[in-house]
């Protein structure tokens, strides 16, 4: 009886560990999948694939960047997000999963401290930053409550975060990538609620100081309409669809004391 209770054990542990390794198998594919989706559309698109410069400056002014504090973008690619922080002489760090992205981003910010990296893991020091943005990119993380642990480890107590995550309820989403099947998923796309977004945030400490649609596009249109002339891309502008209906949300936020 004793030798039959161990076998069954035994035969439970190794069932556990086996559905385990499968698991963590399948998750270290699903992230060299991404990790191989990125150095290719890197290397073959560049800047190509990125906003301008003058979009990323909106983050800037969110965030209120001010000189000598600790700045980190997490998910930089080509360091366009460092390449505006360093127009506020903060000190700059960046990593990313790929490292055909950081190898260019490195050869055109020399000065910043930028490296090869899994967001679910970031190789810093606890409480060393004042700012941090992720744009763009949490949704497509595996690991996401990972990921905002990590932000919350690294960030200092009064540290500002600014995510920029795309909205599942928007009419982008549900038409142009559910309904016509278009969802990039070797580039593991997603989305999510705000509600859904708010949920996550809550779970990890954050609090949400404000939340605007994502600017770009209004930019693009005044941009064109103006043959140009327009320049004013620090300043939020009202969206014109609801906030819930936005393309994508900016989220900046602050850590529960």
């Amino acid at each position: 009886m004793f030798k039959r209770i161990i076998q069954t054990r035994i035969h439970r542990l190794l069932f556990k560990n086996q559905t385990l390794f499968i698991i963590l198998n399948a998750t270290e594919l699903e992230q060299k999948t991404i990790e191989k989706w990125f150095n290719t559309t890197y290397s073959k698109r560049g800047e190509s694939y990125l906003r301008p410069k003058e979009a990323y400056l909106i983050f800037a002014e969110l965030l209120q960047l001010q000189p000598a504090k600790n700045f980190l973008d997490v998910a930089c690619g080509l360091g366009r997000m460092l390449e505006v922080s360093q127009l506020y002489k903060t000190n700059n760090y960046g990593i990313d999963l790929s490292e055909v992205a950081v190898e260019k981003a490195k050869l055109k910010l020399p000065n910043d401290n930028i490296v090869v990296g899994n967001a679910e893991q970031l190789p810093f020091e606890n409480s060393t930053f004042d700012y941090v943005t992720c744009l763009g990119s949490l949704e497509r993380m595996i690991d996401k409550k990972s990921v905002l642990q990590e932000i919350d480890r690294v960030t200092k107590p009064d540290a500002k975060i600014c995510l920029m995550v795309r909205n599942a309820n928007s009419w982008r989403w549900i038409f142009t990538k559910k309904m016509l099947f278009t969802i990039n998923k070797k580039g593991h796309q997603d989305a999510k609620t705000y509600q859904e977004w708010k949920s996550l945030f809550d779970q990890h400490h954050f609090i949400i100081e404000t939340c605007v649609a994502d600017q770009w596009p209004l930019m693009k249109i005044k941009k064109i309409i103006s043959f140009g002339l327009f320049k004013n891309y620090k300043k939020v502008s009202k969206s014109l669809v609801p906030l819930q209906f936005a393309n994508e949300f900016i989220f900046i936020l602050k850590k529960k004391s």
